[in-house]
């Protein structure tokens, strides 16, 4: 079930909103837009209901400060107005649809599966985890290349996640990248509010993008949150034997442990990129090269342009 966010303090918004949306949508309320970030940034959930008079500017900074985030940007927002407000203030707030209040029991269900399946129909948005995809994700590296900025950038994706998969089935598998989505999207925002992105390419593969002197810290904690959560993924017994018996690539029967994660890491300090390719090719080496090591690692690329592969430091 799809889960809409309701943001108003009116308590009849509130019932009525709640009302007609709860039998198709999990309706999560909270009376104002300030304590409701924390859920969006750890949720992303498929749409933002905010009741709001268009003079609350503190509301609206939120709402357009989130919406120029670029994780968040096609997150939609639909505007409940009070029936006395000027349109004329609309075009501060930025929203995807607006309807007065008066006509909330008669549109609101209508307005709110437009909005969604408007979102949905953006193939840049993965439908699992609500991140961006490629087309955000070879943007974003083009446009920091293009201005000539320093940044970060790590690809990570997890190890083992195949014969998981196969054993546990499609549903706990998804469970398992969107709560790796929502490992990657809390520890990156929680440390780099303004600047940072994250990505995901698809399946179980997913980058993030930081200031320099961030990105260790940061994947250490992505590390360190994704050890501590994920063997609660798997069933008890498997738990305790620290393995699981699938069939492998061959077609044999072979164990395979816990799930980790892999994260390769380069930037831009001292290697020139010219596009978006380079720059994750060589990330993808460093992914690949913390994939030897046993368990969840990262590697750092420190090589100069003319360094040979064998000095990537973890």
């Amino acid at each position: 079930m799809k889960t809409v966010v309701i943001v108003s303090q009116d308590i009849v918004v509130v019932n009525l909103a709640e009302g007609i949306l709860k039998r198709l949508y999990n309706a999560v309320i909270f009376k104002g837009m300030q304590p409701a970030l924390d859920y969006i940034y750890n949720t992303i959930p498929s749409l933002v209901v905010v009741d709001i008079e268009l003079d609350d500017r503190s509301t609206v900074g939120l709402i357009n400060d989130l919406k120029d985030d670029p994780i968040f940007n096609q997150l939609p927002f639909l505007a409940v107005l009070a029936d006395h407000s000027s349109l004329k203030d609309l075009p501060a707030l930025f929203v995807e649809d607006y309807l007065w209040e008066k006509d909330l029991e008669q549109e609101l269900l209508t307005r709110v599966n437009l909005a969604i399946l408007r979102s949905e129909r953006i193939v840049e948005i993965n439908p699992l985890t609500h991140l961006p995809g490629n087309i955000s994700i070879n943007r974003q590296i083009e446009e920091r290349l293009e201005r000539g900025v320093s940044f970060a950038f790590a690809y990570a994706d997890l190890d083992f996640f195949k014969p998981f998969n196969d054993k546990y089935g499609f549903s706990r598998g998804d469970e398992v990248i969107n709560i790796t989505g929502r490992i990657i999207l809390n520890v990156v925002k929680n440390r780099q509010q303004q600047g940072s992105f994250i990505g995901h390419i698809g399946g179980d593969d997913f980058i993030f993008i930081m200031d320099i002197p961030l990105i260790e810290e940061t994947s250490r904690e992505i590390i360190d949150t994704f050890d501590r959560l994920i063997p609660s993924f798997y069933d008890q017994e498997d738990r305790d034997c620290g393995f699981i018996i699938a069939v492998d690539r061959q077609g044999n029967r072979n164990q395979f442990p816990i799930m980790g994660i892999s994260i390769g890491i380069t930037d831009n300090r001292h290697r020139q990129f010219f596009h978006y390719g380079e720059l994750t090719e060589v990330a993808s080496e460093m992914k690949k090269h913390a994939k030897k090591s046993p368990g969840s690692s990262y590697i750092i690329d420190k090589r100069l342009d003319d360094d040979s592969l064998k000095n990537p430091s973890a």
